[in-house]
């Protein structure tokens, strides 16, 4: 099992078989047309002319005979089997046509009409939606422009990519909630080389969602890629289980995701939940399975053309051949901009290149070989044979040979590249229109070519990125950070104060400051305290959970006079922020030190729980230094955490400063998402601010927590 598996479980659901939607039998036109330039009419010329060997069955009671085949006048009178009703009707008669289709046994329908809750119409939606559930039929759309598949020479919709008999077909799918735009995608990557056998789009997702789609591409023998043009999802945990089952059977999701500068409107009480924009958990889903996303056409295809060749790399440890030094240096630049790295080159390696370059060529990885050898086929041939035998080396990006031996040198590449084992990927040196010939011979040997240096360095890391996750799914699950424990949370919404809050915390083994409570008509017969000054004090209550903003909070309390001045302060300033605020007393505690940092979470409705971390203090929400993963998590992921935020710098020791406790905060994060996790059925919302990380050996300590229940 891997390591989120658990976690995942429970939104395994059986996914709906789509054979018979995407190869149907036969497929019903409902709203047929003679002309075949109008919607109803695209799809019969082109099922009839472009090669589908299924029936096709024009539907429409006005006529006897459409583009020469039978016309029926409703799907009732539609021969059986038939599998695929494509509806192409104005949009009130849908909900009706769904109900008949269930009634003829048609299990699924492709709905192109416009005209219902994309536009509002939430009464006509809810109509189609009726007819759904009653009637058994699956739906995709409505408001799409159909489903295409080139195997099978299934042209189900209409517009500009259903005309065309005579695109690519290749091992890679699309799914799109966009509709003509998707298409222009494909036709862009059909261009550039990318083949494709199937193209769905699923427009408004009333029924069938782009989820269930990919869902049924990922067992798809004949599919080896699957690229999903993404505005938005309701189930995000069922795409971190497709994430989780892309890597299983090594095969990549190349995610397209817009609409992400919009933030979604959150009344939240907690720090946590501010820190968090909606996308970064679409990141979080991307960054932990099998996906790989993109963001613009260009990488879609580099992407495509680099999983073609079917190779992934050991490690991300790139080897640069070239025999142009401002090349090597742009390719240095972007490998260190995507997170690849350039080792040193081992001493044999070094050795060998002597004997075949100047003595001027600069061998250090990126390696220049001059223009001398880009003269010489066998020579540079023999350089990246090198190359690629090195043990630092798991993949190589070659500058492709210059001038009229172009050819030549690819076919000694083919070989080399065939016998290595790594994935080669070239960098054209010239036009591409005019390497006609080499450009040939790269592609029957399924070695990936890009027109520049830095799209290149883009496929390489989508390639290394990938062979990481599959190596980190192959780490088994480990045991609990820490067993389930019994909290004693309220049954109804409720925000908890600070002190229980903190006693949820301590039950799972997260340190939290010594601390007394002390009731409010027993401040001024305070005598003695068994903590040591100086003290913090801070008003105790549930309706205040920014107590800095309510000025309810005073620090450096030296005595005990004082302590019971700055108690009132404490109390009045409670009461002046918020006049209806329950108010239990005050909190007196120890004055806590170390590097300030913010820890939380939330159960998102759509993507689960999920654990923040972040650099604290009071501009922890102007900076925005955080990072997030979904719960529960081991401490390795903690420490990976811990050190993809900014702050890390100041808990190695920044500017003389002693090393920081980072193993006892990875712990306490760990135990931190095994909490949200439990007690996901009740938490909404979880903050730690400040969490304090103290000097290495000393631990951690939690100043400040806040949790909100759920209803």
């Amino acid at each position: 099992m891997n390591r989120h598996a658990d976690s995942l479980q429970h939104v395994r659901t059986a996914a709906p078989d789509l054979t018979r939607l995407l190869t149907p039998r036969a497929i019903a036109v409902v709203g047929a047309s003679e002309d075949p330039k109008r919607i109803g009419g695209q799809p019969v010329h082109a099922l009839t002319e472009y090669g589908y060997r299924g029936a096709v069955y024009p539907v429409n009671p006005k006529r006897a005979q459409i583009q020469g085949l039978t016309c029926y006048p409703d799907v009732g009178a539609v021969p059986q089997p038939c599998d695929v009703a494509l509806l192409a009707l104005p949009a009130q008669e849908v909900p009706e046509i769904i109900e008949q289709c269930g009634r003829a046994g048609i299990p699924f329908a492709v709905v192109l009409s416009a005209g219902f809750g994309e536009v509002g119409n939430r009464e006509l939606q809810a109509r189609l939606e009726a007819a759904i559930k009653t009637s058994g039929v699956r739906v995709v759309g409505p408001n799409c422009v159909g489903i295409l598949n080139l195997r099978d020479h299934v042209f189900n919709g209409f517009g500009a990519g259903f005309r065309n008999p005579n695109l690519k077909r290749g091992p890679v799918a699309m799914v799109s909630q966009s509709g003509g735009f998707g298409y222009s995608v494909v036709a862009f990557a059909e261009h550039e080389g990318i083949g494709f056998n199937y193209m769905v789009s699923s427009g408004n997702e009333v029924d069938l969602t782009l989820l269930d789609i990919i869902e049924h591409l990922l067992q798809c023998p004949d599919i080896e890629l699957i690229v999903c043009y993404m505005e938005g999802i309701r189930d995000g945990r069922r795409l971190r289980m497709l994430g989780a089952r892309a890597l299983e059977l090594s095969k990549p999701i190349v995610v397209w995701k817009v609409g992400n500068t919009g933030r979604g409107a959150r009344a939240a009480m907690s720090h946590t939940a501010n820190l968090t924009a909606n996308y970064a958990l679409y990141q979080a889903a991307f960054r932990e399975g099998g996906f790989v996303e993109i963001g613009d056409v260009y990488d879609l295809v580099d992407v495509a053309l680099a999983f073609r060749g079917r190779r992934l790399p050991a490690g991300n440890r790139v080897g640069v051949l070239t025999t142009s030094g401002g090349a090597g240096v742009l390719l240095a630049d972007r490998c260190e901009q995507h997170g690849l790295e350039l080792p040193a080159l081992d001493t044999a390696t070094d050795v060998e290149l002597r004997k075949l370059a100047p003595g001027f060529a600069a061998l250090a990885n990126p390696v220049d070989l001059s223009a001398q050898l880009a003269q010489n086929v066998d020579g540079f041939n023999q350089a990246t044979r090198i190359l690629l035998e090195d043990p630092n080396i798991d993949l190589a990006i070659v500058r492709s040979f210059p001038g009229v031996a172009a050819e030549e040198w690819a076919h000694g590449l083919s070989e080399i590249a065939g016998a290595a084992g790594k994935p080669v990927l070239v960098s054209l040196s010239g036009l591409a229109h005019k390497s006609a010939a080499t450009i040939a011979v790269l592609e029957s040997a399924n070695i990936p070519y890009f027109p520049t240096p830095g799209r290149a360095v883009v496929a390489a890391a989508a390639l290394a990125g990938f062979s990481a996750k599959l190596k980190r799914r192959q780490r088994q699950a480990p045991e609990r950070a820490v067993e389930r424990q019994t909290l004693d949370l309220p049954a109804a919404a409720q925000t908890l104060g600070e002190r229980k809050s903190k006693a949820c915390l301590a039950a799972y083994g997260i340190p939290v400051v010594n601390e007394v409570a002390i009731a409010a008509d027993a401040i001024d017969a305070l005598s003695s305290l068994a903590i040591s000054f100086p003290l913090v004090v801070k008003v105790d209550s549930p309706d205040v959970p920014h107590k800095t903003e309510a000025g309810a909070v005073r620090l450096g309390v030296p005595n005990l006079d004082d302590l019971k001045v700055k108690a009132h302060e404490v109390i009045a300033a409670t009461r002046r922020f918020n006049p209806d605020a329950r108010i239990d007393g005050v909190l007196v505690q120890e004055m806590a030190q170390g590097v300030e940092l913010i820890a939380g979470g939330v159960n998102d409705p759509v993507f689960g729980p999920y654990v923040v971390l972040g650099t604290g203090g009071i501009f922890s929400e102007l900076v925005r230094d955080t990072t997030l993963r979904f719960a529960p998590f081991d401490a390795a992921t903690a420490h990976e955490m811990i050190g993809e935020i900014k702050g890390a710098r100041l808990l190695h020791g920044y500017r003389g400063d002693a090393p920081h406790d980072i193993e006892a905060l990875a712990q306490a994060i760990a135990r931190l998402s095994w909490l949200l996790f439990d007690h996901a059925d009740r938490i909404a919302e979880l903050d730690i601010n400040p969490l304090f990380v103290r000097h290495a050996g000393s631990g951690v300590v939690a100043a400040d927590s806040l949790i909100v229940c759920r209803t």
